[in-house]
């Protein structure tokens, strides 16, 4: 008998919610195939079997919370399911028995596919598997939900008698969710929490792109982004003004002498936000491949704990959802956090003159705690010069 045992789950990380077992007691299971999905507040999880056998009993049912290292189930080794005894039809006076057809084996889902494909109303059967043995995988299941999505229309149908809904539908959150609600209102009890606006003239960074992008993406084999240039000038303003930099721990400041940027990401599950390892040692085609890297694993859901955890400062981009303007929330224990916002022309004095430029709200929100007003004002002022005028940066002035 082998214990089916909960994983280490990472720094910080001190429980998890079992969220689906793939096997019922009774079923045989192949070594490294998947028995359940856990989740963490930071990512999902899934525990391979750790030899052939059958899955014995389950201890620790979908919804239950479980610590590192708890049994999550047991797997009797080596034995094999053995399907009831079905007594065969009597057959028919002079026919000749049928040999025995094969059932088509059923495909293999992992946890996380089977569940987009319920949620998603996907047939399992017609998901081609790319993984092992023809194992259907999260990714494979992305596919066909994105293909789906591309066919053409069906035909419509004649409406069928509206049904009476429920008024209310109660949901419980997931993990991931009630990590981001406590987290955020912990963020508001704890820091001193305070915003501070600007707006940037966003002409000669689009001037410099559509200028280069071509060439850009021939050369590094991504595309240039607006988040590239905010996340170098974010390290720009950290250099400046680094108290933005900091955190507190206890009594004592920390000040970090390195620059792990998060970008936050919106997914299906909820925000999260990856970080961006040592960005000031990144050129601009480095950082806009870590963020794209990055950003295809969130929605794939294939973040590691360790791409989630130690970023120094957050930048978050409300204006891809056309956001004009918000105050955003401190990714605590960290001091600073820098909210985009929609593009939008606008009337702008320049040189005495009325002219219509593409502007961009800038909020940065910050810990008071750390940060005081002047130095927030100048973070803010020192990102505003180094989009508005790009050759800053090159020349880090």
């Amino acid at each position: 008998m082998a214990d089916i045992m909960t994983p280490a789950l990472g720094e910080s990380v001190s429980e998890a919610t079992v969220a689906r077992w793939a096997k019922k007691p009774g079923e045989a299971v192949r070594k490294d195939e998947i028995l359940v999905e856990l989740e963490t507040d930071k990512v999902s999880l899934e525990v391979a079997a750790p030899a052939d056998g059958v899955l014995e009993s389950i201890s620790a049912e979908e919804g239950a919370t479980v610590e590192p290292g708890a049994v999550l189930g047991h797997l009797k080794e080596g034995a094999v399911a053995v399907a009831p005894a079905v007594a065969p039809a009597p057959a028919a006076a002079g026919a000749a028995p049928k040999a025995a057809q094969p059932a088509p084996a059923a495909p293999v889902l992992a946890p996380s596919a089977q569940r987009i494909a319920t949620e998603g109303g996907l047939d399992p059967a017609a998901i081609p598997g790319t993984g092992k043995d023809g194992r259907v995988t999260k990714a494979d299941a992305l596919a066909a939900l994105e293909a789906r999505a591309a066919a053409p229309p069906p035909a419509p149908v004649p409406a069928a008698p509206r049904e009476a809904h429920a008024r209310e539908e109660r949901v419980r959150m997931t993990r991931l969710r009630q990590t981001i609600a406590r987290r955020l209102k912990e963020a508001q009890q704890t820091a001193a929490m305070l915003t501070t606006f600007n707006e940037v003239d966003m002409s000669a960074i689009m001037a410099l792109r559509n200028t280069y992008k071509d060439a850009f993406e021939k050369t590094h084999g991504v595309k240039m982004g607006f988040m590239g240039f905010f996340v170098r000038a974010c390290i720009h303003a950290l250099k400046a003004v680094p108290e933005v930099n900091a955190e507190i721990d206890g009594q004592d400041l920390i000040y970090k002498n390195h620059y792990d940027i998060g970008v936050a990401v919106g997914t299906d599950r909820g925000l999260v936000v990856p970080v961006v390892r040592d960005a000031d040692a990144l050129s601009l085609a480095g950082v806009e491949k870590a963020i794209g890297a990055l950003g295809k694993k969130a929605r794939d859901g294939a973040l590691a704990l360790d791409d989630l955890q130690g970023g120094t400062f957050t930048i978050s981009n409300g204006g891809v959802y056309g956001s004009l303007m918000s105050t955003p929330i401190l990714n605590a224990p960290q001091s600073g956090i820098l909210g985009m916002h929609k593009i939008q022309e606008r009337p702008v004095a320049v040189n005495g003159q009325v002219v219509i430029r593409p502007m961009m709200y800038l909020a940065l929100s910050y810990d008071h705690r750390v940060v005081d007003g002047q130095g927030a004002v100048t973070f803010l002022v020192r990102v505003k010069e180094a989009i508005e005028d790009p050759q800053r940066l090159l020349l880090d002035i």
